[in-house]
Order: structure tokens, then sequence, then C-alpha cells
């Protein structure tokens, strides 16, 4: 059984930062790509970021410069640091990887289950 576990969410004012982590256990063989996703209310799920196993990232337009997504392969384990939050960044955050399981080697994509984060004045 292999797992994603977020934390880190919250409530915060536009200008702030927030830190989120998502970390995989279970009977993991390798991890490839890991990403966070987001989903505002009444909209679709988008992809915020992306990271590759040898650590090559990419963003969405609308958190360059913002949000820096990085992991720790010891850990199983992928961060995403958000500054100057905004109003429009409230969503529910997903964690997101294609792992590797032990059992047959078989690559299968998890999810997590989702952190809130809020940004308002």
């Amino acid at each position: 059984q292999v797992q994603l576990v977020e934390s880190g969410g919250g409530l915060v004012q536009p200008g702030e930062s927030l830190r989120l982590s998502c970390a995989a256990s279970g009977r993991i063989f390798g991890i490839n790509d890991m990403a966070w996703y987001r989903q505002a209310p009444g909209k679709e799920r988008e992809l915020v970021a992306v990271i590759t196993s040898g650590g090559n990232t990419n963003y969405a337009d609308s958190v360059k410069g913002r949000f820096t997504i990085s992991r720790d392969n010891a850990k199983n384990t992928v961060y995403l640091q958000m500054d100057s939050l905004k109003p429009d960044d409230t969503a529910v955050y997903y964690c997101n990887a294609e792992i590797i399981v032990s059992l047959n080697l078989r690559r299968n994509d998890y999810w997590g289950q989702g952190t809130q984060v809020t940004v308002s004045s």
C-alpha cells in the first residue's frame, strides 16, 4: 500500500508565504515525477508545478517567480514553497506522484488527500 500525505495548508494574508509538504510512504521502489496541482471552487484542477527525479522543474505561468518546487529523494517528499501569495492562489492543493511499487515494479499514479490554502485579508 502506497499513500501520499500532505501538510502545510492554512489561511494567510496576501503577500505572505506558506510551505506545503507531501510525503510518500509504503512499499516504494522508486518515484519518478512529483507534482502539485490545485483546484479552486468552480474550476478544473490545474497543474501548478512538477519536478522530475533528476530535479528538473516546470511551473504554471501564474506562479512562476513566486512558487518553488523541490524534493528530498531520501525522504520521498516533495515541497512547494509559495511566496507573495495572492487571493487567486486560494484553492485545494493536491500532491501527485508516479511511483514504482516494490511488489511488481509497476508504475502507478498516486494522489494526496488535498490541503486547503486560503489567501484573504
